[in-house]
């Protein structure tokens, strides 16, 4: 029996030794991770767009004659600044001349022949009224003043008839001068020449009905230049009028430019049925800067729904599944069910669960770093 007991005491000896070893000689080196201290500071909720947005201009004009010819004149040339009213692509309007100076022949002949009609109706009154007078004093015959009237009244309606073909002319001669007018591309407000499809020779065609051709002359205005994104329609109701926006743009990557949402879409775009979306467009704060830029670059927005300076918060990427987190206390990690606030990609407001100056670990990435696990600060990569 005294056999037995020396041998599990020296058994327990054994397993005492190996921990020993275990936990200093053969014990693992903590775990080194990243921390941040906690620390008061601006917290945004914010909403960016679901698909990549477009750089739009308000004013943009895609021209096209309405009338088929050959382009004689080219006033301004891609990249020229166009005012109200200028002319900017000119067709072979001979056809059309010579048809507004027909029509105005044919308007002077008509104006001709109404104004000799009315004064053979006006001679004819003249002359029935002395006939008139002459039957009163039993002078003239009834018969005599019968065809006098009769004459009267035909020569009035011939006046009538000569002055409604002069209106009918007339109306030609401002159909002509709207034909001769097509010949023209006129600039629908100030703006410059975004591009040309058509050179002085060639000839343009204008499309047929429900049949669109692409437009020979392209205008568009710079100072009408916005944004255009599609937000997920489970934001709609979040976001309106007003509320302020960063914008990104891929033609100056690295920079946010602010900016402001001018209209929501009162709709939302179903074609894709598992992605709908709404439209909303956004004004950049900096006008002068926005005229720089070129329509249908891609652009994102970050609608700032609500924004909350000096609150306590937390690098976003430091919180786990159910609003919790690590903290590194005295070489140990611990775990903190916290109370969230607003959010967004960057930082989360903690309203309940931690306090200033303690230090969330930020460098989730691995599977050993879990709650009681001993673990060091990383050293700065910078130090």
């Amino acid at each position: 029996m005294r056999r037995w007991w020396i041998r599990l005491a020296i058994l327990a000896v054994i397993i005492i030794a190996i921990w020993i070893l275990k936990v200093t000689v053969f014990a693992p080196d903590p775990i080194e991770v990243r921390v941040q201290p906690v620390a008061k500071g601006l917290v945004e909720a914010t909403v960016t767009n679901s698909r990549a947005g477009t750089v739009k201009a308000r004013q943009r004009a895609k021209l096209s004659p309405e009338i088929g010819g050959q382009v004689v004149e080219i006033p301004f040339r891609e990249g020229d600044r166009v005012t109200k009213g200028d002319v900017v692509l000119r067709i072979d309007d001979g056809t059309q001349q010579a048809q507004l100076r027909l029509t105005e022949r044919e308007l002077d002949a008509a104006s001709a022949e109404s104004e000799r009609a009315c004064l053979a109706a006006d001679q004819a009154s003249r002359e029935y009224k002395r006939a008139r007078q002459l039957a009163d004093e039993s002078i003239l015959s009834v018969d005599l003043l019968d065809k006098a009237e009769s004459a009267r009244a035909t020569s009035n309606a011939a006046c009538k008839a000569t002055e409604a073909q002069e209106a009918r002319f007339r109306a030609a001669v401002s159909l002509a001068r709207v034909e001769l007018g097509k010949a023209t591309l006129i600039a629908p407000f100030d703006g410059i020449v975004a591009e040309l499809s058509v050179e002085v020779g060639e000839w343009t065609t204008p499309s047929p009905p429900g049949l669109p051709i692409p437009p020979v002359v392209d205008i568009l205005d710079p100072s009408s230049i916005f944004i255009a994104a599609p937000m997920d329609e489970v934001d709609s109701a979040s976001i309106h009028a007003d509320l302020p926006v960063r914008v990104t743009i891929d033609s100056h990557r690295g920079q946010e430019f602010p900016g402001v949402v001018t209209r929501v879409a009162p709709y939302v775009l179903d074609l894709q049925e598992q992605n709908r979306t709404v439209e909303v467009e956004v004004e950049l704060a900096d006008a002068e800067f926005a005229t720089t830029l070129l329509p249908g670059t891609s652009a994102d927005i970050e609608v700032i729904l609500e924004a909350r300076a000096e609150v306590l918060r937390i690098p976003t990427g430091a919180l786990m599944e159910g609003n919790r987190a690590l903290v590194l206390e005295e070489n140990l990690l611990v775990e903190r069910d916290l109370e969230i606030g607003i959010r967004n990609w960057n930082f989360a407001e903690v309203t309940s669960g931690l306090s200033e100056g303690d230090k969330v670990v930020v460098s989730l990435d691995s599977a050993e770093i879990v709650d009681g696990v001993e673990a060091v600060e990383a050293e700065d990569d910078d130090s």
